[in-house]
């Protein structure tokens, strides 16, 4: 498509581009394993890197550890007073294990109008919008009111300690001036009631990671064994799995159950939210998630041959924590696992929560609209986390916001960490749109 005089329209080059910048990303394998096992960082910061600098920036690239890398720059705003927005990304995915994808993982096939590959969701679809924007930026000569900082971080599919807590800790003047954040997981779009409903991340819970262990006397599978680490951790990862979190409504997830209500007629019933959430269709699970403190065992480690009862045995679980309520959740996991387990803490993020108001807000909702004008924006808490928590350190206010118009069948929420992760390129295409629409305003 070009513009009227000849040449090539911006909007339409940038439609095209985003949909190689995402396939581009996820040919670059990047899975991060944890414990500081990853694939691919460098090689994508440097991708990112070569489009910033197509865009007129200056990308600075920063190493926490040998091919860990995240990638940052500043786009200069007119008025220098105003407050920066973060406009961030992450670069690496979680395991891909190509036995269970109907396609190869990373080789971003196009099939029946979607990109398939691990990250098409989580999140390389967005990296690809925010370079897409840029250079679209680039080539209509915009330059916004405010600075706007650009970044591509690491290792946010474990802790972030190779990313963007890393650069939070070691390289804060990066952030200089910066009031406000957008990223993940919010934005998408989801079937309510037969009406298009857009979800912008208004919160997501705090994470407690944690390894149980349990010791005791190693001896022979044959003996009489009263202390047995295996029986123990067991019991302590059953109580735990089976322990039921009462329900609980934060300001984001009692102002989206009533406006819900409002919207499809269902009663909100604080002790049975059911039939509310069954409403929203695939999003159900993921705001489901948000109504209470979780605790998941994820992995066990225990013995190394049939005949011996080991000396220890370990477990790791998952927890995710309602605003303020840390504390108590890990107090109740340790009453659950009983005197006979020591807890080792692994991981720990504060829950967010910030205002469903503000100019920042007034310009999400705005820019969706613009492009879908029937559209219905509500707030929720994501489940899970995102790098929001680490620059919320250096009192930044983190939105979700990876805006996508989706069809109203697509499980797009279960699919993230999921198989055959795709994303359609007609929501890439929408996405791009809003976005540009989203950051010219800033």
């Amino acid at each position: 498509m070009s513009s009227t005089d000849g040449t090539v329209d911006p909007a339409a080059q940038a439609e095209t581009e985003v949909v190689d910048f995402c396939r581009d990303l996820i040919r670059i394998d990047t899975q991060n394993w944890g414990e500081g096992r990853s694939n691919g960082e460098r090689e994508a910061a440097e991708y990112c890197a070569e489009i910033m600098r197509r865009a007129g920036l200056e990308p600075v690239l920063y190493e926490s550890a040998d091919r860990r890398t995240s990638v940052v720059a500043r786009m200069r705003g007119a008025d220098p007073s105003l407050g920066a927005l973060v406009v961030h990304g992450h670069l690496d995915v979680v395991p891909a294990q190509e036995a269970d994808w109907q396609v190869d993982p990373f080789a971003a096939e196009l099939r029946d109008g979607m990109i398939w590959g691990r990250g098409a969701v989580d999140m390389k679809d967005m990296d690809a919008m925010i370079l897409a924007v840029m250079l679209r930026f680039a080539r209509e000569g915009h330059r916004p009111q405010r600075d706007i900082i650009f970044a591509f971080f690491a290792d946010e599919e474990d802790n972030g300690t190779y990313g963007a807590s890393w650069m939070v800790e070691n390289h804060p003047e990066v952030f200089d001036g910066a009031t406000e954040a957008i990223s993940e997981v919010g934005g998408f779009s989801t079937d309510v009631a037969g009406r298009r409903a857009y979800l912008i991340q208004t919160g997501e819970k705090g994470i407690h990671w944690t390894r149980l262990i349990a010791e005791g006397t190693a001896g022979h599978g044959s003996a009489v064994q009263y202390d047995n680490p295996v029986v123990d951790l067991g019991r302590a990862v059953q109580a735990i799995g089976e322990h039921e979190w009462p329900l609980e409504y934060t300001k984001t997830t009692r102002a989206l159950l009533e406006q819900l209500s409002e919207l499809t007629g269902i009663p909100f019933d604080e002790k049975d939210p059911a039939p509310l959430l069954e409403a929203t269709g695939s999003a159900s699970k993921f705001i489901a998630a948000t109504l209470q403190n979780t605790s998941n065992p994820t992995a066990l480690k225990a013995g190394y041959k049939h005949n011996v009862v080991p000396g220890s045995a370990e477990a790791l679980v998952d927890a995710r924590t309602l605003p303020e309520q840390e504390e108590k959740v890990a107090a109740v996991l340790r009453e659950l696992a009983g005197e006979k387990i020591r807890f080792e803490l692994l991981n720990s993020g504060a829950s967010l929560e910030v205002p469903f108001s503000g100019t920042l807000v007034e310009q999400m909702v705005a820019s969706l609209r613009d492009e879908d004008p029937d559209a219905v924006v509500l707030p929720y808490m994501l489940g899970g986390g995102t790098d929001n928590k680490h620059l919320a350190k250096l009192g930044v206010t983190g939105y979700g916001f990876a805006p996508l118009r989706l069809p109203a069948d697509l499980d797009f929420t279960g699919m993230f960490h999921g198989v055959d992760e795709r994303v359609p390129v007609e929501a890439l295409q929408f996405g791009v749109r809003v976005l540009h629409r989203f950051l010219a305003a800033q």
